[in-house]
């Protein structure tokens, strides 16, 4: 192999399945050497996070941290990868059933999940270690919450967002390129944009986009930063129509409230939101008082036999009214069958009373 030592594979055997990688000219013996040490951590185990975290495990970084709240559905299954019908049957958290099926991908690589919302008041810590972060989130308040946490912390970042069969994807590398609030300065008005209830998603479309995320994520990895594109792709999959706009431009000194001002909205937890509607789901997520925690079996045994509760030691599920309450054992909750902050609100105190 060009510029690879004839003994390579003899002196590092644990690199010899990466043989096809280690041969591009554009990685090399080095860039893979520098993988293994990396630690990543991926917001979102959904439709690009599943597939961002198998493209990095199979790649070979050293740690995956995998920041997922939510829990496999079966209409999850026409496009998140990495889940399958017994992680449906099983009531499995994204992040628990997605770390299962890594480590029988890649022994080699720390895969840890976390079954967590990423929010204010854990976003630090869960992201502190990291050399880059990674947007599997479906909500552009996550969004704007790890611009903060990457740019306060000077760690680059692969936004990507998936809705039709359209996407988008910019590298973030804080003090040389735009952030996030560089490009749009406060989040658009909920109910302007199309979501995954309104327009659908097309699973190609979001197998695109997280390889063209996967790909800026390894340039950043391998230390081969100079070869980032450098501007903010938009792709429509159905058309085939890729179109590279550039952005640079939007990083002008002292302007953005978030990299020039150093104004961590978000982070700081002013912007943040107690109840939350879920992309694409008829769901709201309640968050609990700091420092909750839930005893989900003792719950199980008080709710009355109507409520058909099922769980697991990682959540509770059981039906309360004309709902469907997941609970978690930090005492976050997924309400669904209301669009209704209020009304979630509501019943998470009535059963569980936090």
């Amino acid at each position: 192999m060009p510029g690879i030592p004839d003994d390579a594979f003899a002196r590092y055997p644990d690199l010899a399945r990466y043989s096809r990688q280690i041969r591009l000219p554009q990685l090399g013996l080095d860039g893979q050497r520098r993988l293994r040490h990396t630690s990543v951590a991926l917001v979102g185990c959904g439709a690009l996070g599943g597939t961002l975290a198998s493209l990095l495990v199979r790649a070979g970084i050293g740690h995956l941290r995998l920041i997922d709240r939510d829990f496999v559905e079966l209409d999850n299954l026409q496009r998140q990868m990495l889940f399958d019908e017994q992680d449906v049957s099983e009531c499995l958290p994204k992040a628990e059933a997605a770390a299962r099926k890594l480590r029988r991908v890649n022994s080699a690589v720390e895969v840890e999940p976390v079954v967590a919302d990423l929010g204010p008041r854990n976003a630090r810590a869960l992201c502190a270690d990291a050399d880059l972060l990674l947007d599997g989130t479906d909500n552009l308040e996550t969004r704007y919450l790890v611009n903060d946490v990457a740019v306060q912390g000077g760690v680059p970042w692969v936004y990507g967002a998936c809705v039709g069969v359209e996407g988008r994807v910019l590298a973030v590398v804080p003090g040389q390129t735009p952030c996030l609030r560089c490009l749009w300065d406060e989040p658009p008005p909920p109910g302007s944009l199309p979501t995954c209830d309104t327009a659908g998603v097309l699973a190609t479309a979001a197998g695109v986009v997280a390889s063209f995320q996967a790909t800026e994520a390894l340039k950043l990895l391998a230390g081969r930063a100079d070869a980032l594109h450098g501007r903010l792709l938009t792709i429509d999959v159905w058309t085939g129509r890729v179109r590279a706009v550039r952005v640079q431009a939007a990083h002008e000194p002292g302007r953005c409230a978030c990299c020039g001002q150093g104004r961590y909205e978000f982070l700081d937890g002013a912007r943040a939101s107690a109840a939350t509607a879920l992309c694409g789901r008829d769901a709201v997520q309640v968050l609990p008082p700091e420092g909750t925690a839930v005893d989900l079996r003792a719950l199980s045994r008080r709710l009355p036999a109507s409520a058909r509760a099922k769980g697991n030691e990682f959540l509770l599920r059981f039906q309360a009214d004309a709902y469907t309450v997941t609970l978690f054992a930090d005492g976050r909750a997924i309400v669904q069958g209301t669009r209704d902050a209020a009304a979630a609100r509501g019943i998470v105190a009535k059963y569980v009373g936090v």
